[in-house]
């Protein structure tokens, strides 16, 4: 099974939310893999850090490129990344990194976006039209800070315009003094059509190992809603 994972907005801690499920999921015993296939920005080795969280947590072993094939060094968006480098992005570059993993036979393949859901990658489309096409079903990761309704609910809204089924949503505790968390946390389980997977404290230590286990069974329980 293909997941796609987005965000309500850049540093919503969709690596974070990631590399947690892919946590519970080796608990379970599962074979699971996560792709960064476009990733704009790098460390002093020229790899970007994201693509390495998900690379070292991944149950199958995967190289560097296999995880993260288009990897450009500015931390922008990728299609002004790569017009900097006179690249440009397309869907094939998507496609073939999500084949070139198949032979593994992973009981689930997490695919992880850059920024948000409307993220451009040429001048005429975004990541999400060509996630559309292919019909993924879609985690959001809500980053909860001051505005992330409004964000949360926008992103919503595009995935059912898009007619892309949801599988649910994180709510992960990204400002440690966010004030009326649990309201916040409460509206939105109000006016999103499908089930808070979990909640994600902030935390510097990671995430638990139980709520690991929590995130992974409420994704394996999920049905995707939004077709």
């Amino acid at each position: 099974m293909k997941i796609f994972v987005t965000g309500t907005d850049t540093d919503a801690g969709k690596t974070y939310c990631t590399t947690a499920l892919l946590g519970g999921l080796q608990q379970r015993q599962l074979k699971a893999l996560g792709l960064k296939p476009f990733a704009a920005g790098v460390n002093s080795q020229g790899r970007n850090t994201d693509a390495l969280a998900l690379q070292h947590a991944s149950t199958v072993p995967l190289s560097y490129h296999e995880v993260n094939p288009v990897c450009l060094p500015e931390a922008i968006a990728p299609h002004l990344a790569a017009a900097h480098q006179g690249l440009s992005l397309c869907k094939t570059q998507l496609l073939e990194a999500v084949s070139r993993v198949e032979a593994y036979q992973a009981d689930l393949m997490l695919i992880e976006g850059a920024g948000g859901w409307m993220l451009p990658v040429t001048a005429e489309a975004c990541l999400s039209d060509w996630v559309a096409e292919e019909g993924w079903p879609v985690i959001l990761v809500v980053g909860m800070k001051l505005g992330c309704l409004n964000h949360a609910l926008l992103t919503v809204n595009a995935l059912q315009q898009a007619r892309v089924p949801l599988l649910g949503w994180i709510a992960n505790c990204i400002d440690p003094d966010m004030v009326c968390l649990d309201e916040n946390i409460a509206t939105l389980q109000q006016r999103i059509p499908a089930p808070c997977l979990a909640v994600l404290p902030y935390a510097t230590t990671g995430v638990s190992p139980d709520l690991q286990l929590q995130l992974a069974d409420a994704v394996l329980n999920s049905r995707p809603s939004g077709r």
